[in-house]
């Protein structure tokens, strides 16, 4: 577990291998930048054991350079910018390993990345990982779930009940690094202080929304609420990899 106190405002972040897996494919990162702006992130490897893990740390770590290697954001057209481009870039990068070595074929995994910038936050989104807010007495689902049973749902083919049992209710319809081109699901958002939350889906899947925002919004400091929720779903079963981050905004 990492936390830290840095400018405006408290992080901690932490994955898991739960209780099933024979690996740990999931990814968790949070830092603040000289200038205050922060980036959040979590990815789930796919593939199986090394390759998820490979893809997922490939990910971060490409990411992470690049904020770091980002001395300032100009305005929010550059942050925009940024955004696409770093995230095409881990897609090449696992795309080109995937395909030219077979060690590595058939790898990908979800991204769910937060930069915060001032006041506006940009939600880059790759598959099913998640991002909440909360903020006053609202605790929602900020991204949106890249799966099958999600599009079904959207379509109106399947209730929201339905979602939960469906059979196809794992299956992907888009993941960093399947393939060369990449449908990126991103949007920019006024940021007023709230408090973010980025989990893979080993926490939702075994967590109901009302006890992770129950969590979230206690008074317990980042670093414990992150230890609670992944104890919880592990207490649920831990039938995944479980990533969080939380980032709590100084009021």
């Amino acid at each position: 577990m990492k936390e830290n106190k840095y400018l405006s405002g408290r992080f901690a972040f932490q994955t898991d291998i739960g209780l099933v897996r024979i690996a740990n494919e999931d990814q968790a990162l949070a830092k603040v930048n000289s200038r205050g702006n922060v980036l959040l992130l979590v990815c789930d490897g796919m593939g199986g054991q090394n390759k998820g893990d490979y893809a997922s740390n490939l990910a971060k770590n490409i990411i992470s350079d690049a904020f770091d290697d980002k001395s300032r954001f100009y305005n929010r057209g550059d942050a925009m910018h940024w955004v696409l481009k770093t995230i095409k870039k881990a897609n090449s990068e696992i795309n080109k390993l995937s395909s030219t070595d077979r060690v590595y074929e058939g790898m990908g995994t979800t991204l769910t990345l937060v930069l915060i910038v001032r006041d506006y936050m940009i939600l880059g989104q790759v598959g099913d990982s998640r991002c909440y807010t909360s903020y006053l007495r609202e605790f929602k689902q900020l991204s949106e779930d890249q799966t099958y049973v999600a599009y079904l749902y959207r379509t109106g083919q399947i209730s929201k009940e339905e979602m939960a049992t469906h059979p196809k209710r794992h299956v992907l319809i888009n993941a960093l690094g399947s393939y060369p081109s990449l449908e990126l699901d991103m949007h920019i958002y006024p940021y007023k202080g709230e408090t973010l939350l980025l989990c893979s889906d080993g926490l939702y899947n075994n967590l109901n929304e009302n006890d992770i925002a129950n969590v979230v919004r206690g008074n317990d400091t980042v670093n414990q609420k992150v230890s609670e929720l992944i104890a919880l779903a592990n207490a649920n079963g831990g039938s995944d990899n479980i990533a969080v981050v939380i980032w709590e905004a100084d009021q």
